[in-house]
């Protein structure tokens, strides 16, 4: 592992210590824009107070940024337990990366992603599904297509884990010689392997679920996906909802809601989502929209 990934995981994970205070997302991202706007620290050493404070920081700032880089010891402590464990880092500079979060969320992309399974449905076309844990009739029927469709048209279907549309859909997807791409909010170490399955966890492996975690995984599973299914969603509340909107407000991924009829369907498409029936999930292709980003020109 090289020297600034070391840093990246020293900087931004627990390492098992729930007392440690690593770096929260926006302060990694003004660490790395002063990094990259000014040339320290020199690859040959270490970084150093005088390289913290030319870029702007205060000591206590400083001098808490050099504690969480020192802890060097109970870093490779912690990748050996991974190792035994089955778990891979990959940080935001890693080659492994998703190089789609990166484009899509750039420097709120998680600094790190800890993985348990299979990298290689990371380089797979993609498709997600979200929505309620406590559905109806028809809007299980339409995440259980969801899931059918994925596996049947090539797609590894991104999802959450959740009870109710999440849980409806992978396992149909699995059903039907699919696979499928769980981002959870809870630890690593809890999910049992399975074929065709590739866990992610973002900043540690081995967090307990926690609502704040439940909600910010949200836009790693919309930015993951060419296109995201909203199964069910309620109105204007919920973690189905806030995800989709900040997907519509960030242009993530292209959003396709079950027309349900309901008052969470008709405001998400007129906030940019487009209503689908069940019958429109035998062409996923067909749904799909060309995009055109700033990364593309």
């Amino acid at each position: 592992m090289r020297g600034a990934e070391r840093g990246f995981l020293l900087l931004s994970s627990c390492l098992g210590d729930p007392m440690r205070k690593p770096l929260s997302t926006a302060q990694m991202r003004i660490l790395s824009d002063r990094m990259w706007k000014m040339d320290f620290p020199k690859e040959d050493r270490e970084l150093e107070m005088a390289d913290l404070i030319a870029l702007g920081y205060a000591r206590p700032m400083a001098a808490r940024i050099l504690k969480l880089l020192s802890d060097g010891v109970i870093l490779d402590h912690y990748l050996q337990i991974a190792r035994r464990r089955e778990c891979t880092p990959l940080t935001r500079i890693s080659e492994g990366y998703p190089r789609i979060l990166r484009q899509r969320l750039a420097l709120e992309s998680p600094g790190v992603l800890w993985a348990k399974g299979d990298l290689a449905w990371l380089e797979t076309p993609k498709i997600a599904l979200v929505g309620s844990r406590d559905l109806n009739e028809e809007n299980a029927a339409f995440a259980r297509e969801v899931g059918v469709q994925a596996a049947k048209q090539g797609y590894t279907l991104v999802s959450g884990n959740a009870r109710g549309a999440d849980r409806t859909a992978q396992e149909a997807c699995l059903e039907a010689g699919g696979s499928v791409i769980v981002v959870v909010a809870d630890s690593l170490l809890q999910q049992k392997e399975r074929e065709r399955v590739l866990y992610l966890s973002e900043e540690d492996y081995d967090q307990e679920f926690s609502a704040q975690r439940a909600l910010s995984r949200n836009r790693i599973i919309h930015a993951l996906a060419e296109m995201t299914f909203v199964a069910q969603s309620s109105y204007r509340t919920g973690g189905t909802w806030d995800g989709t909107v900040k997907n519509l407000q960030g242009g993530w991924s292209d959003v396709f809601c079950f027309d349900d009829g309901s008052a969470a369907c008709r405001q998400l498409c007129q906030m940019g989502a487009d209503p689908v029936q069940l019958q429109a999930l035998q062409m996923l292709n067909g749904l799909a929209k060309e995009k055109s980003t700033l990364f593309d020109q």
